[in-house]
Formats: structure tokens, C-alpha cells, sequence
């Protein structure tokens, strides 16, 4: 239980406070956050309720989606709530192929420059940005980063304190490199997050992951690898999933426990 951390979209249902509260009753020592419910509830006054509750902010999703319009000012902004969150590690996601292209390998350096243009702003803030790559089925709409190896790519272009990457088991257990890159990223891994692949997906397939355990993830060989290559922080739970969230918060976080101190821990 040292190391777990409970992503708050694995219970979106579960308002802020009673997310605190759980976690909380139920000994768990962090949490991961999402930008758009905490800025509902007030970013300064979610900073205050988790620091005062001793729970530790793992992590901050997302920045990223940088062919929106607007992407550098709210990239800043997320910059900035993640401070206030108290949180070293700002997720990104990085967004898909511009309008009208075809380009992913413009749109990838497109990326790469993006986070270039907000390094000395994170480092400013004590924030690290951290590039998630996401399976290749989301490449168009959601993102064109979609392997570790292109990930560390852009990465290893700053210094490790301002950029690192995200290892998801969900987006990365196809890889047959992932394990290799794993190694390679060393003290640039800013966050390890765990979610199983179950078939069929559902229609959309955003919604397809499950507990760990549940579908065909070795799970403890990832665990394994992040702390073989250093990596001594968080694992957080993260699924979407329809029918997880229609459970009560409680349940679902009672699930994620079990799940993780089984299959991963």
C-alpha cells in the first residue's frame, strides 16, 4: 500500500471530497487528479482539502493536445495548477494529427516542440512534464506519441528533472521494445500506471480497460521493469471502464486495492 495511488478516473462518479475521504479511511497515501474536476471544485481549495487529509498528489492529468487552439495557455495554466496541486508530474497528452493532415511524423515534432517551449516554464514551477504515449488506435484524435521509444525520443532532449514519460500498461503492453524502453528511461519515468486490456473493446474503445488481473497484462513483469530501472514512486490505479464506474466509490476503490496489492504489488 506504500507506493499505491488511486486515480481519480477510476471513480468519476465519486466527488472530490468523498474520494479524500475514502482514500483516506481506507489507508491509501495518494491520489491521482484530473484537471477538469478540480478546477470545478477550485484548484486552490482541492490543493488545501488533499494537503490537509496528508494524501500525497501523484500525479496531474492532463496537459497536452497541443494542435488545439489556445494549447499554450492552457498547457501554462495546467503548468500552474499543478503547482498549486503540489504535484511534481503534469501528464501530457500530446494530441493527434492536425486537421486535414497526414503528417504524424510533422505532428510528433510538432510535439516536441511544444514541450520545448514550455520547459523553462515548468522547470520555473518545479513541475515535470511527463509525455504519455497512448496505443496506436488513438493515434489520429487523441495522440501521436505512441511508443515509449518516441516518447523517451522527444524526451531525452531535455534535462531528465523537466521531462519524463508515462508508463501505462494499458497503451504499452503491445510493444515488444517496451521493455528495453523501460530500461532506457531510467530516472526519466515520472509515473507508472496500471490498467489490464480486456476484448471485446466497446464501441469507442476509450472505455475498454479493467482492473489489473482481469485481462491479459502480465502485470508484476511491469512492475518489475519500472523498479529495475530505477523507479521508486507511485503505481496508480487508472481505468475507464462503464460498468466499474457505475459501482459505489467505496467499491470501486475497495476493487483497485485488491487488484493492485494481487497483481502488482
Amino acid at each position: 500500500m506504500a507506493r499505491f495511488s488511486f486515480n481519480q478516473a477510476t471513480a468519476t462518479g465519486w466527488g472530490l471530497e468523498e474520494l479524500v475521504a475514502g482514500c483516506v479511511a481506507a489507508g491509501v497515501p495518494g491520489v491521482g487528479l484530473w484537471r477538469e474536476p478540480v478546477r470545478e471544485y477550485g484548484v486552490e481549495r482541492a490543493a488545501r482539502l488533499v494537503r490537509e487529509a496528508g494524501l500525497a498528489v501523484t500525479s496531474l492529468c492532463r496537459g497536452g493536445f497541443f494542435t488545439a487552439d489556445g494549447w499554450r495557455d492552457e498547457n501554462l495554466r495546467a503548468i500552474e495548477e499543478a503547482a498549486t496541486l503540489g504535484t511534481r508530474e503534469l501528464v501530457l497528452v500530446s494530441g493527434g494529427l492536425p486537421a486535414g493532415s497526414r503528417d504524424v511524423d510533422a505532428a510528433r515534432e510538432r510535439v516536441a516542440d511544444a514541450i520545448g517551449e514550455l520547459v523553462p516554464h515548468a522547470e520555473a514551477a518545479g513541475v515535470r512534464l511527463a509525455i504519455e504515449p497512448l496505443h496506436p488506435m488513438f493515434c489520429a484524435d487523441r495522440c501521436v506519441i505512441s511508443t515509449l521509444g518516441q516518447a523517451l525520443d522527444i524526451a531525452e532532449r531535455y534535462d531528465p528533472g523537466a521531462v519524463g514519460v508515462v508508463v501505462d500498461t494499458y497503451h504499452l503492453w503491445w510493444d515488444d521494445t517496451v521493455f528495453r524502453q523501460i530500461a532506457r528511461a531510467g530516472d526519466r519515468i515520472a509515473a507508472f500506471q496500471v490498467a489490464d486490456w480486456i476484448t471485446p473493446l466497446p464501441e469507442g474503445v476509450l472505455l475498454g480497460r479493467a482492473l489489473p488481473g482481469e485481462g491479459c497484462i502480465d502485470m508484476r513483469r511491469f512492475r518489475d521493469a519500472v523498479d529495475a530501472a530505477g523507479y521508486r514512486g507511485a503505481i496508480e490505479v487508472e481505468v475507464f471502464h462503464a460498468d466499474l464506474w457505475a459501482r459505489p466509490g467505496p467499491e470501486i476503490l475497495a476493487a483497485a486495492i485488491t487488484a493492485h496489492l494481487t497483481h502488482v504489488a
